[in-house]
């Protein structure tokens, strides 16, 4: 059974003891965000995840080797443990709210979006609706992003992320999936929600969709 933590995000400045959990690849990723707001949804979604992975692995959060070999070779692919061994996890960060999904059952992918309006949105359904989806009465700004959630979830769960293509996905009303072109095989989606205006969603492998217990993850935080 998967879990998922929200929180808010951190500001680095009044939390040293969180960034000191952050290996030297993640402090500089940290470093180069120009935005505060940026900086805060990254150090918190990060040290989140080793606080949650140091907890189920009883180790310290600060000393676990994580791996972020992309296909392509370079460091920038869906972090795993180095070492190969359960839990999967998935961390994403939008608006307010970051969020970990940790899973003992297989590879999961977490996505969370703020709704805000989106002048683009006629080209975003282009690039993420599948044919099918296009000839449905088109979707509002909050109705996309709740696609937009459930299908980079399911992205991130088989570790493409958005280098695979979206609109290879085609979903129901519901989120089902009913086609994936050069897919995966089954997949299934739930809904979630982080806070107001912030659908979100969970995704993995598999025929049936597991329960979700989600947490509040803003105590571990502090």
């Amino acid at each position: 059974m998967p879990d998922v933590w929200w929180a808010r995000p951190v500001d680095p400045s009044s939390a040293p003891q969180l960034v000191a959990l952050l290996d030297a690849h993640e402090r500089t990723r940290l470093a180069a965000f120009r935005r505060p707001v940026d900086q805060a949804r990254y150090l918190a979604a990060h040290a989140l995840t080793r606080l949650l992975l140091g907890a189920r692995l009883d180790a310290d959060p600060a000393g676990i080797a994580l791996d972020r070999t992309c296909r392509c070779g370079k460091p920038h692919g869906k972090p795993r443990l180095a070492t190969g061994t359960a839990p999967a996890f998935s961390l994403t960060h939008s608006g307010d709210f970051v969020g970990v999904a940790l899973s003992d059952d297989g590879p999961v992918g977490l996505d969370v979006e703020e709704v805000r309006a989106l002048s683009d949105l006629d080209r975003l359904a282009e690039h993420a609706l599948s044919p099918v989806e296009r000839t449905r009465p088109p979707a509002d700004a909050r109705a996309f992003l709740t696609i937009w959630t459930r299908k980079e979830a399911l992205l991130k769960a088989t570790g493409e992320g958005l280098a695979s293509p979206m609109d290879a996905i085609t979903l129901g009303p519901t989120g089902a999936v009913e086609a994936w072109a050069d897919g995966p095989g089954a997949a299934w989606v739930v809904d979630l929600e982080a806070g107001p205006d912030h659908p979100a969603a969970l995704a993995g492998l598999g025929a049936a969709a597991p329960q979700v217990r989600v947490h509040d993850g803003a105590t571990l935080l502090r």
